[in-house]
């Protein structure tokens, strides 16, 4: 199945370019040229791009212009990339984003109100 967009209400219709090879999690898969990693994983029916830092719930798409950070991914090592917003490259290695320590449960140890 394939979910993606290729004729949007208000942005028109997309231009198919080039297939552009990459991985996701140690799976091959193929972007078009010029579509985001958030666009072309959910195209490849990828929905979860990270898990929650405390909960380990799953977390994907959310605002899709870069402003929520739920959409972090791991690219070529570097970590905290925005999916929404990165443009997919030939050959980019992603990985989702794994449950993190997280600091702040460090900063309340002891106390009574957490």
């Amino acid at each position: 199945m394939n979910n993606r967009i290729i004729d949007h209400p208000v942005l028109g219709e997309m231009k198919i370019g080039k297939k552009v090879p990459f991985h996701f999690n140690g799976q091959y898969y193929e972007a078009y040229e010029g579509e985001t990693i958030a666009a072309a994983l959910l195209a490849n029916n990828i929905r979860t791009l990270r898990v929650h830092e405390e909960s380990g719930t799953a977390r994907g798409i959310y605002c899709n212009i870069g402003h929520c950070f739920e959409c972090r991914v791991t690219v070529n090592g570097c970590h905290h990339v925005r999916a929404c917003i990165t443009i997919v490259e030939e050959n980019m290695d992603i990985h989702s984003g794994k449950t993190q320590p997280t600091p702040i449960k460090d900063l309340f140890k002891g106390e009574n109100n957490v």
